[in-house]
């Protein structure tokens, strides 16, 4: 018999228990609470996705998948992937959760309806803004060698200088920065499905100038547009995701964001070795961007709004309560594969209500941008600002968007070689986030963290020996490259995103990302900018000493100020760690 599942509550909340509050009165348009008893909902605990994607043991000890079989004897997909029903059993209990300091609400007895399968494309849609960042990154590793050789750029202006190369590759990340910017003060405004729409469009008329640029300036007008997209599309992805996934796996499905970054860059690593001696190849490498973009677009008009921020803005006084509260009911059942009017989407939209009502009451305007500089707010943003800063200054632009010039300079002279070289290393990559994706809810954030970022900066000082005395030996380089990426993989890649998505309080949580996405952006692109001219000026084995350097910051870092965030939901992190 398969694993008693719970569903948690659209607000992530506390796996355990759920306290229920019958007990509101209206006071100036707005629910206040009284601390009446409470009854405790105890909620049978659901095996991790790492359980049913592997096919090991569940919670309970059984095996999972549940071993209901087909008529041939084998295990029957479909018959797993159909909905199950879920008990949630009431008992009497006292009128707190421990160390919660705020009630949340749910009914005393509910049967819930879910499918994994309902999860797949309000997850691979979103997360389709990822993959096309992380294609960016690899595309442009292939089409940097392509622009400024002689023979295959297709120009009469391909030999460009180190400044105007920097602005070539690091032009999506300015772009980025400033659609962080944009987002920053709209996102709210739009909603996070406009907002990725919005950014798919964006994508694909960047992608679509880029490749048919008739000189530099378009080309890099385009980069710019293109940015623009990224920076919408990885402010909004991650929350999109965060806010409509259930709690118990929302750790994994932020980390699979990682991984579909990851993807991207190897895709783009593959189309740039198959186009790479092509003649004007690097338009192509670039071009093939649109058609993703435009799946993008279309299947995220398909999908609803976040119905957790329909409830915000009802909150807030945005709109008509009760016609977002139908929407907001609408999209959970959609998003969870139920019946549209299902008792059980609209008991967990009244939940999830009451808390965001009972979190707010007190509130009366919205968090400004200074707000996100003081008390816990600050705290938050240390944490997930500094690990996005230390993601990008350890040196990661610079290894993946100059991987195949990095190894030209390491002995592969051949453009070919280089690029079937980034291949390997984007396969690597793909397979460490992989490992990452099923450990980190197993493992937990800072493990994962200390041990990656110990590898980062011994792979950068290896990177600086082979420059310094060990250049006979192209396979040192290599083998640095490999340690960089894996340990990258395991630790600053889909952690740092994961942490700046649940470490900010809910009141400054969208600012917040923002900021972080902006710090981000703005990190990347001076380091990718910079890359080639601190190379002539400095030479790689001083350059890359510096990362490593840098890296030993960041260790540093992670061990005194980042804390464990693995197994609380939003609000225990809120009330335990940033109090």
């Amino acid at each position: 018999m398969a694993a008693a599942i719970s569903v948690p509550s659209l607000l992530p909340t506390c796996q355990s228990s759920v306290l229920i509050s019958p007990y509101t009165r209206r006071h100036n348009s707005s629910i206040s609470f009284r601390p009446p008893r409470h009854k405790i909902v105890q909620v049978a605990q659901r095996p991790r996705l790492s359980h049913m994607v592997m096919g090991s043991a569940s919670a309970d000890g059984k095996d999972w998948p549940p071993s209901s079989e087909s008529e041939s004897g084998g295990f029957s997909l479909v018959k797993w992937l159909r909905p199950r029903k879920m008990q949630v059993k009431a008992k009497s209990a006292g009128s707190d959760i421990e160390g919660s300091g705020q009630p949340l609400l749910g009914s005393e007895e509910t049967k819930e309806i879910f499918t994994w399968s309902s999860l797949i494309l309000p997850f691979v849609f979103p997360a389709l803004g990822g993959l096309l960042f992380g294609y960016d990154i690899g595309a442009t590793s292939g089409a940097a060698v392509s622009l400024q050789s002689a023979e295959l750029s297709g120009t009469t202006w391909y030999n460009l200088t180190s400044i105007e190369t920097g602005l070539v590759v690091s032009g999506s990340l300015y772009g980025a920065l400033c659609g962080s910017i944009i987002a920053f003060n709209v996102a709210d405004f739009l909603g996070r499905r406009r907002e990725l729409i919005v950014a798919s469009m964006i994508y694909l008329l960047g992608a679509l100038i880029t490749a048919f640029t008739p000189d530099l300036p378009v080309l890099i007008s385009g980069r710019l547009l293109y940015g623009f997209g990224i920076g919408l599309a990885m402010h909004a992805a991650p929350l999109y995701i965060a806010e409509t996934a259930p709690s118990t796996v929302r750790g994994t499905l932020i980390s699979l964001k990682e991984l579909f970054i990851v993807l991207g860059i190897l895709l783009g690593y593959l189309v740039g070795n198959l186009e790479i001696d092509v003649i004007g190849g690097w338009r192509y490498m670039y071009g093939m961007s649109a058609p993703i973009a435009l799946i993008m677009g279309l299947g995220m008009w398909w999908l609803p709004p976040s119905p957790r921020w329909l409830l915000l803005q009802a909150v807030q006084g945005k709109g008509n309560l009760q016609e977002l509260k139908e929407r907001a009911i609408s999209a959970l059942s959609r998003l969870r594969g139920r019946a549209v009017g299902d008792v059980t989407s609209d008991g967990q939209i009244e939940e999830t209500l009451r808390s965001l009502q009972y979190q707010l009451q007190d509130q009366q305007q919205e968090a400004n941008f200074f707000e996100i500089f003081q008390g816990s707010s600050l705290k938050a943003f240390i944490i997930g600002g500094g690990l996005v800063l230390f993601q990008q200054i350890t040196g990661q632009p610079s290894v993946l968007y100059y991987a195949a010039s990095i190894l030209q300079s390491a002995g592969f002279s051949a453009a070919s070689d280089a690029t079937r070289v980034s291949v390997i290393l984007g396969v690597f990559k793909l397979l460490m986030t992989g490992i990452a994706v099923l450990k980190v809810d197993q493992l937990g954030r800072r493990p994962l963290l200390i041990a990656g970022v110990s590898g980062i900066m011994v792979s950068l000082f290896l990177l600086s020996a082979y420059y310094n005395f060990l250049s006979g030996a192209p396979i040192v380089a290599v083998l640095a490259l490999l340690l960089y990426v894996s340990c990258y993989q395991v630790s600053f890649g889909p952690i740092s995103w994961l942490m700046v998505s649940e470490i900010f309080p809910l009141r400054t949580r969208g600012r917040g990302i923002s900021v972080a996405v902006l710090v981000n952006f703005a990190s990347n692109a001076l380091v990718t900018f910079s890359f080639f001219p601190l190379k002539e000026l400095l030479g790689a084995s001083l350059l890359f000493a510096a990362f490593g350097g840098i890296s030993l910051l960041a260790l540093l870092f992670v061990i005194f100020y980042v804390p464990e965030t693995k197994g609380l939901s939003l609000e225990e992190i809120e009330s335990k760690i940033l109090k």
